[in-house]
C-alpha cells in the first residue's frame, strides 16, 4: 500500500492512503501540540484493533457475541533497551464460552497481520528518488533466480518474461502497480490483488499454482482491462474527454440516431440486431455514450471483425458496457494466447449458466484421472483436512466444452461454492477451477457461501448468474449434487503442441461457436503496447439482461449527472424538475446516486453513502415538503446502513420534523433537550435545515467541473494516461 505523507504546520503530518487522512502529532513534552496521537502510538494500536479483528473474525463465523468480550494491549519497555519491547495482550472472555472457543480465541490472536510482520522482522530501504509518481514498479519484485525460465502450459513466453514485460509497459505508462496482498492457504494454490497506487479503484486479482503464474495472471488481468477501458465502465470521463478528438478509441466512430430515433443503419449487422432489438424497442438514444454523456455527437460506435468472413462491425460502447461488462477480455504475449483466454472465459461463463440454471447434475471425475494431478491434488487434500469436503466435476456436457468445475461444501454452516474453470487442457481447466475458488480468500471467508436449494426461481434470477459472475457466490441447486448425472464423464482435451499451439487452439475454440451457431466478433488493441482482444458472442457471453439496454441502460446517469452535481444551484423549479424524474424513472430507493450518475465520490464522505432515498428526502426538505420529508426520514432510519454520525442527524430531524407537523406542539418547549441528546451542532444543523438556511446538508457543493472530488480526479488521471499513450501511437502510425 503506497502512503503518501504530507509536511503540516509544526511537527503535525498527515498521511494519505485509499480514500482515508491520517494525521500524527507529537506530545507537547516533545513540542507538539498533542492535537492527534503520534507514528508510534498508531503503531501501537494498530497491533491491538488487528487482534481484536481476528477475534471479532472468530466470533462471528461460529456466532459467538462480542459484547462482553475486552481486549487490551499494554506495551513493556526494557529500561536498558527501549526498542526491546513486549506487546502482552490480555482478553476477558465471558463465563459461558466453551473451553475450545476460549483456546480458539487465543489462537486467532496468532493470526494477527500486524504481529506476523512484527516477528518476522520487515526489511526497510530507505532511498532517493527523482520522482515518487515515476517510480512506478519498484513493488512487483519477486526476485526469481537469474536463470528461471518457467514455462506454464497456454504461454508463449517463459513467467520470468511475462511478468517483466507487463511491468515495463505499466512502468512506461505511468502507472504504479503496488501489491495490495497475497493469498496462499492450500498448497499449490496461489492469489493475490494489485491495484493503482495513485487510483486504487483500478485493481485486479491474479491466481495461479505458483506465485509467478497469479502474479503474471492479475498483470495480465490489469493489461486488458485498461485496453478495454474496463476501470472506467459506466463513469464519467469530464468534458476534456467527452469533447476530445476521440473519447474510447482513435478508430471509434459516431453515428447519429436517424428519424424518430431510429438506430443509425452503420452500426450492428442483422444477426446481431435479430438478438439486441428482436422487438424493435431500442432506440438510438438508448445507445449515447454514458462515459462522455456527449448526445451531440452521435452514437460512439467501436469496431469489430466478424469472425466468420472477416467484415467490420461497429457496436455502440453502450452496448457492450450494458451487457458485456468484462467477459471475453485478455492479454497475452501474442493475440492468439489472449484470443485463447478469452473463449475459454467465454465458455466458462456460458456453461457454467448453463448447468445452473439447468440444475444439470454433473458426472464426478474418477480418481484414477485426478491423480495424474499430484498438485492439484494437494490442494484439495488440504481444504478437506480443513473439513471442507471437494467435488471434482467434469463440465464438459459429454466433451462438447473445454470447462470443469470444482465444488466445495461447508458443513459448518450448509454452504456450498461451484468455481468453474475452462481451457483447452484438462488439467489447466481444473487448475483454473480450483485457483478461481480460493482467489481472495481465507478459510473464514468459505463461511459466507449461501445454501443450495430446490428452489428453481431462484436459480434462474438474473442476479443470481451476475454473483456468479462476480464472484462465483450465487446459489446452486441441490440437483447438482445428485449421484444421477445425464452425462458420463469424458477425459476430452481440445489441447494442441507445438510452436503454434495457442492459433490453432483458438481456431479449435472458435470452431466451438460455430457448431453451435454463435458469431463471434473480435477486436484487437496494440496502441498500448501489449497484445490484447476482446471476443463478443451476440446472444452468448453477454452477463447483462438484453433487455437492460431498454429498461436499465447505464446512460440514464444523463438524465441527473448534471442536475445532483449542481444540486446547491438548482431552483426549486428545477428541484421540483429532478424530484419527478427520480420517481418516474424507478429507481431503487436504496441503490447508490454515484452508482447512478458515474462518480467515484470519496466512500466516507456523505456524498459517497447517498442513496436515492436520502437524495429525495433532502430534496423535500429544500422544498420545505415536510410530510414527504418525514415519511423518507422513517424510511431511511428502518433501513439505514449509513454511518452512526450521519443516523443521528437524521434521528434528530425526524424528531423536529413531528414537532413542526404537530400544531400542538411547539420547538421551544423540547429544543433544550433535544441540544442536550443530540448536541448543539446537530441541532443547529437541523433547524437550519428546516428554516431553509441550510441546504443539502453534508453534502459539500460540487458541478459538472468536478471540483473537490479527488478520488474521481484519480481515476480520470489513470484514464488521461491510456488516452494520451493512445493518441500517441495514432500519431505515430499516421
Amino acid at each position: 500500500m503506497e502512503i503518501k505523507v504530507n509536511f503540516l504546520d509544526k511537527l503535525r503530518l498527515e498521511a494519505k492512503f485509499d480514500d482515508f487522512t491520517v494525521v500524527a502529532d507529537q506530545p507537547i513534552r516533545y513540542k507538539g501540540d498533542g492535537s492527534a496521537p503520534g507514528p508510534f502510538d498508531y503503531f501501537l494500536a494498530s497491533s491491538a484493533l488487528c487482534a481484536a479483528y481476528f477475534v471479532k473474525l472468530y466470533c462471528e463465523t461460529r456466532n459467538i457475541s462480542t459484547e462482553h468480550i475486552r481486549l487490551s494491549q499494554n506495551n513493556i519497555v526494557d529500561p536498558e533497551n527501549r526498542y526491546q519491547q513486549i506487546f502482552k495482550i490480555q482478553v476477558e472472555l465471558p463465563a459461558d464460552i466453551s473451553a475450545k472457543d476460549r483456546q480458539g480465541i487465543l489462537r486467532s490472536i496468532e493470526r494477527c497481520t500486524v504481529k506476523k510482520v512484527v516477528q518476522t522482522g520487515p526489511e526497510f530501504v530507505i532511498e532517493e528518488v527523482e520522482n515518487i509518481e515515476a517510480d512506478a514498479q519498484s513493488l512487483l519484485i519477486l526476485n526469481p533466480a537469474s536463470d528461471a525460465n518457467t514455462y506454464i502450459v497456454g504461454k508463449d513466453l517463459p513467467l520470468e518474461q511475462t511478468i517483466a514485460n507487463m511491468s515495463s509497459l505499466l512502468a512506461d505508462l505511468g502507472i504504479k502497480i503496488e501489491i495490495a496482498s497475497w493469498r496462499n492457504i492450500v498448497p499449490n494454490v496461489w492469489s493475490l490483488h494489485i491495484r493503482d497506487a495513485h487510483s486504487p479503484m483500478c485493481f485486479t486479482n491474479g491466481k495461479g499454482s505458483s506465485k509467478e503464474s497469479a502474479l503474471a495472471s492479475a498483470l495480465g488481468e490489469y493489461i486488458e482491462r485498461i485496453n478495454c477501458n474496463h476501470f472506467y465502465a459506466g463513469q464519467f470521463w469530464g468534458d476534456d474527454i467527452a469533447n476530445a478528438e476521440f473519447v474510447h478509441s482513435p478508430d471509434e466512430r459516431w453515428f447519429k440516431p436517424g428519424p424518430n430515433d431510429a438506430l443509425p443503419t452503420e452500426i450492428l449487422d442483422n444477426y446481431c440486431l435479430a438478438i439486441f432489438n428482436p422487438d424493435d424497442e431500442l432506440r438510438g438514444s438508448h445507445l449515447y455514450d454514458t462515459n462522455s454523456g456527449n448526445t451531440e455527437r452521435g452514437i460512439c460506435s467501436l469496431p469489430f471483425v466478424r469472425q466468420s468472413d472477416g467484415e467490420t462491425v461497429y457496436f455502440p460502447s453502450n452496448l457492450i458496457e450494458n451487457l458485456f461488462v468484462s467477459n471475453g477480455m485478455s492479454a497475452g504475449n501474442t493475440v492468439a494466447e489472449a484470443q485463447v483466454q478469452c473463449l475459454s472465459e467465454i465458455f466458462e461463463r456460458a456453461v457454467k449458466r448453463e448447468i445452473l440454471e439447468g440444475e444439470i447434475t454433473l458426472p464426478d471425475v474418477p480418481q484414477a484421472v485426478l491423480e495424474k494431478y499430484p498438485s492439484i491434488l494437494a490442494g484439495i487434500a488440504a481444504l478437506e483436512e480443513q473439513g471442507f469436503p471437494v467435488l471434482v466435476k467434469d463440465a464438459s456436457l459429454g466433451g462438447v466444452y473445454p470447462v470443469m468445475c470444482v465444488t466445495l461444501m461447508n458443513p459448518r454452516t450448509g454452504g456450498v461454492f461451484a468455481s468453474f474453470g475452462a481451457h483447452p487442457n484438462i488439467e489447466v481447466a481444473i487448475e483454473r477451477s480450483l485457483t478461481e475458488l480460493l482467489q481472495g480468500r481465507s478459510f473464514e471467508g468459505l463461511n459466507d457461501l449461501p445454501r443450495p436449494t430446490f428452489v428453481s426461481q431462484a436459480l434462474t434470477e438474473p442476479n443470481n448468474f451476475i454473483e456468479h459472475f462476480i464472484d462465483s457466490s450465487g446459489i446452486v441447486s441441490w440437483r447438482f449434487f445428485s449421484a444421477q448425472s445425464k452425462f458420463t464423464f469424458v477425459e476430452w482435451d481440445f489441447s494442441r503442441q507445438g510452436d503454434n499451439a495457442n492459433t490453432e487452439e483458438a481456431a479449435v475454440l472458435f470452431g466451438i461457436l460455430a457448431n453451435i451457431g454463435k458469431e463471434a466478433y473480435m477486436a484487437v488493441y496494440e496502441d498500448l503496447g501489449a497484445k490484447a482482444c476482446r471476443i463478443l458472442v451476440p446472444g452468448y457471453s453477454e452477463i447483462y439482461p438484453i433487455e437492460d439496454l431498454v429498461w436499465d441502460n447505464t446512460n440514464k446517469a444523463l438524465l441527473f449527472r448534471a442536475d445532483i452535481l449542481n444540486l446547491h444551484r438548482l431552483d426549486n423549479t428545477t428541484l421540483a424538475a429532478l424530484l419527478e424524474r427520480l420517481e418516474d424513472n424507478e429507481l431503487g430507493d436504496y441503490s447508490d446516486v454515484s452508482d447512478l450518475i458515474g462518480i467515484k465520490f470519496e466512500e466516507n464522505t456523505a456524498w459517497g453513502q447517498l442513496t436515492i432515498l436520502e437524495l429525495k428526502l433532502l430534496i423535500h426538505l429544500a422544498l420545505r415538503q415536510f410530510d414527504d420529508a418525514h415519511d423518507l426520514v422513517g424510511a431511511f432510519l428502518q433501513y439505514n446502513d449509513n454511518t452512526a454520525e450521519r443516523g443521528l442527524f437524521y434521528q434528530a430531524l425526524n424528531v423536529v420534523l413531528e414537532i413542526e407537523l404537530n400544531d400542538e406542539l411547539e420547538l421551544a418547549d423540547y429544543e433544550l433537550n433535544f441540544r442536550r441528546m443530540f448536541g448543539d451542532a446537530r441541532i443547529d444543523a437541523v433547524l437550519g435545515s428546516v428554516h431553509g438556511d441550510i441546504r443539502f446538508f453534508g453534502l459539500a457543493p460540487t458541478s459538472m467541473k468536478l471540483e473537490g472530488l479527488d478520488r474521481h480526479h484519480r481515476l480520470l488521471d489513470s484514464y488521461k494516461k491510456l488516452h494520451s499513450a493512445r493518441a500517441k501511437a495514432c500519431r505515430a502510425v499516421d
